[in-house]
């Protein structure tokens, strides 16, 4: 067991981090202003990316950081999900950072599944669009009107109909929905099949967003942020008939999909979510070491140094059991990695939020302002307890591994 990345991770690791901090950095703020002041609260319709995005994007691909999340040698870098890991913790230090190495979720999700699942067709319709740059996609899954921890309650339906798939409901938080580049959505609705059992019964549909019937109802705020110009939207879907060939590695194939997916996609999040606890970390301690109350630093204040040692050790264990997590997947694969990648997701955005809620303290009001990037991890970290499975699924699947294993399972 050994955790140690390749030389070429560290190489690339640290190349990301000089880019983010070279070019970035530099740039972030005035990119986040100007997204904003083409973004009216809640109409996405003058959403806009600000032409540094595009800028970034090519020196980032000129310089080879590109698509290396991607495991295929060809299309990406070639790298394992533990190579990969350290490079997702440095791209956690920005907001920006993911989409500038085209590394930003859902695409890089999608892209993987087009990678795994999609016909050949498919990868060359929409995967090399998406490996270039060119264009956004959107993942539609959760629901508005049925408790969307238990997937298995989806009330949308992707139904067969001769030499179509007809789509029908509705879907929220879509991620991406508000990019005026999102061009494909990944839609996973009910294809009943009685002669299958519950995991069989939902497929996976490539769906363009401008087919007839999908229509994007509004944007969703997170904490009162509408997270320009990506979005987060309900979308209807009204009989929505596509070719058969839309389908994703066929009918019924929609949880094996989901697995395959969010496998490595939460070694992702959570390594990003590692990665802005860090940034968060060292404003805790410029913030405590630079400003003096009652005749003290900040950081010599109250309990504030054990609260810097804890951050500092819950940080680190999160890492550790993240990296733990990517190994055992390039090991033994998703399946056999379960219990590890449901604990990953269950401690890294605890862990983050934790961090982030000592940083906003210490620097008061100027923590919940726009003037410190904490209130956007804080968001950050509160969100991904929800997404992609609560902390409590998570919870009860690893439990449900551990009685197993003692042959208590039921």
């Amino acid at each position: 067991m050994d955790f140690q990345p390749s030389p070429r991770s560290a190489e690339l690791t640290q190349r990301v981090r000089d880019f983010i901090r070279q070019r970035i950095k530099p740039v972030e703020a005035d990119y986040w202003h100007a997204v904003r002041e083409a973004a009216p609260d809640g109409d996405w319709s003058g959403w806009q990316v600000p032409p540094v995005v595009e800028e970034l994007k090519a020196a980032a691909r000129a310089e080879g950081l590109w698509n290396l999340f991607l495991p295929d040698a060809e299309l990406g870098a070639g790298l394992s999900v533990l190579d990969y890991a350290p490079i997702a913790e440095a791209t956690g230090h920005s907001f920006v950072a993911p989409e500038v190495f085209n590394s930003n979720a859902p695409d890089s999700g999608n892209m993987e599944v087009l990678w795994k699942y999609g016909s050949d067709a498919q990868k060359a319709r929409w995967l090399k669009p998406l490996l270039d740059g060119e264009i956004r996609s959107v993942f539609c899954m959760t629901e508005p009107d049925v408790a969307s921890s238990d997937a298995t309650n989806m009330q949308a339906t992707a139904t067969l109909d001769g030499d179509e798939i007809v789509l029908n409901g509705r879907k929220w938080w879509s991620s991406g929905a508000g990019d005026p580049r999102a061009s494909v959505a990944i839609f996973m609705g009910r294809t009943p099949d009685e002669s299958q059992d519950r995991h069989h019964q939902h497929s996976m549909v490539l769906v363009p967003m401008d087919a007839p019937g999908v229509e994007i109802r509004r944007m969703l705020p997170v904490f009162g942020d509408f997270d320009p110009p990506h979005g987060h939207g309900e979308v209807s879907f009204d009989n929505v008939r596509l070719p058969r060939d839309h389908l994703i590695a066929g009918a019924g194939k929609g949880f094996e999909i989901a697995q395959g997916r969010l496998g490595p996609g939460r070694v992702h999040h959570c390594m990003r979510c590692i990665g802005a606890a860090e940034a968060a970390l060292s404003l805790i301690v410029e913030r405590g070491t630079s400003r003096t109350a009652f005749g003290k630093p900040l950081i010599d204040l109250g309990g504030n140094r054990e609260r810097l040692a804890e951050c500092r050790i819950a940080i680190d264990q999160a890492r550790l059991l993240t990296l733990y997590a990517a190994w055992k997947i390039d090991a033994v694969g998703v399946h056999k990695a379960m219990t590890e990648i449901s604990a990953i997701k269950v401690v890294a955005p605890n862990v983050l939020q934790q961090v982030v809620d000592f940083a906003i303290q210490i620097h008061g009001g100027a923590g919940v302002s726009r003037d410190t990037p904490l209130a956007g991890f804080f968001a950050q970290a509160r969100s991904l307890r929800l997404a992609d499975g609560p902390d409590e699924v998570h919870k009860a699947l690893i439990a449900k591994i551990e009685l197993a294993r003692y042959g208590k399972g039921r």
